[in-house]
């Protein structure tokens, strides 16, 4: 199947600084796309040269079928909807809506149009109403209602939750996506937030120094890390240093300070089966527990995270590892043991040692 969106080979240099090297990213018609990494890795570069806000040193971009590389923005068909919504307080809901219809279509067809975006926002009959009287969740609808109503084919999101406090940011997130899954617009998302990854992207991209580091849904990316950057990246992860001394029948022996963890075979990309290694543990994976069998340790700290703790043991190597634990079931200064837990599978990613 042609992809609908085709990023080739891009690069964008600014000075000595290389913003994006070589990305290469295919998108499906309807798909949503989640750019996500750390501040500086290229998101949002990548986001802008999609936009056509900036012109790439090399490489292209293409849109069904056709390359819009020279294109500038205002002929590429996108709607963007930018971080801080760029709405204008003195303009009411629909004169903001409409603001880029003018010159395009009649006053009744511009009036059509503000109607139908505002009723796929769920803002219907709001045309009226000033932009200062509605929340921050609805000023955030306000703003994808104006980039859908020219019906672009591509819909960019900058970071779009980012300025909403905590709760209104889950909220309006659910209704982002409801809203996006109706409409079935290609999207392509900027993020630094994984939960926002994770709750909107068909796929996450993964941009680590300008360039991609794994490209794959939510569940591969967190179950199946390629690299040590997304293992730790994605959710939490402590690496630990270990000795591979059984890698057969689905069960592996790992030697890790000085105690043994048996475990379901780890997700394993290079294929270490003896030796030396490098893993990489999810706190959910591990267990306190007693008993000769269980790699001694020190908890160091105690963080509640809800229905559970987030215990920091050191081992005796000197190795950190997070465990989560029950709350009240350990304290800072306590010695306990670890050992995987009973929903370890999954929660274990092995790499050659040094990686």
């Amino acid at each position: 199947m042609t992809a609908f969106v085709s990023l080739r080979a891009l690069v964008k240099r600014f000075g000595d600084t290389a913003a994006v090297t070589d990305l290469s990213l295919d998108m499906e018609r309807g798909e949503v796309l989640a750019l996500l990494g750390p501040s500086g890795s290229g998101k949002t570069t990548a986001l802008r040269l999609l936009a056509g806000f900036e012109t790439p040193d090399s490489g292209s971009v293409v849109v069904d079928g056709t390359d819009v590389t020279s294109l500038p923005a205002a002929r590429r068909r996108f709607g963007m909807v930018f971080q801080h919504y760029a709405l204008f307080p003195h303009l009411d809901v629909g004169e903001n809506v409409a603001f880029g219809l003018h010159g395009s279509a009649t006053k009744a067809a511009i009036a059509d149009r503000v109607a139908k975006a505002l009723a796929q926002v769920d803002l219907a009959g709001l045309e009226r109403r000033r932009v200062s009287e509605l929340s921050g969740g609805q000023q955030q609808r306000v703003a994808l209602a104006r980039a859908l109503a020219p019906e672009p084919r591509v819909l960019l999101l900058d970071e779009p939750l980012s300025n909403l406090d905590p709760a209104l940011r889950e909220r309006t997130r659910r209704e982002l996506r409801e809203v996006i899954r109706r409409i079935g617009i290609t999207t392509v998302l900027v993020t630094h937030e994984q939960d926002e990854a994770f709750e909107l992207g068909d796929r996450i991209a993964l941009l680590r120094g300008g360039r991609l580091e794994q490209l794959g849904t939510p569940d591969e990316l967190y179950m199946r890390p390629t690299t040590p950057f997304t293992a730790s990246f994605l959710g939490r992860a402590s690496r630990v240093p270990v000795e591979v001394e059984q890698g057969v029948s689905g069960v592996y022996r790992l030697r890790v300070a000085g105690g043994v963890w048996v475990t379901p075979a780890p997700h394993d990309v290079a294929g270490v089966t003896r030796g030396p290694a490098s893993l990489y543990v999810r706190p959910e994976a591990l267990r306190l527990a007693d008993g000769a069998d269980a790699v001694p340790g020190v908890v160091t700290g105690v963080r509640f995270i809800g229905s559970a703790v987030l215990a920091s043991v050191r081992l005796t190597d000197g190795t950190e590892v997070d465990v989560a634990a029950p709350v009240g079931s350990t304290h800072v200064g306590a010695n306990v043991g670890v050992l995987p837990s009973r929903r370890s599978r999954g929660g274990f990613h092995l790499f050659p040692a040094g990686t």
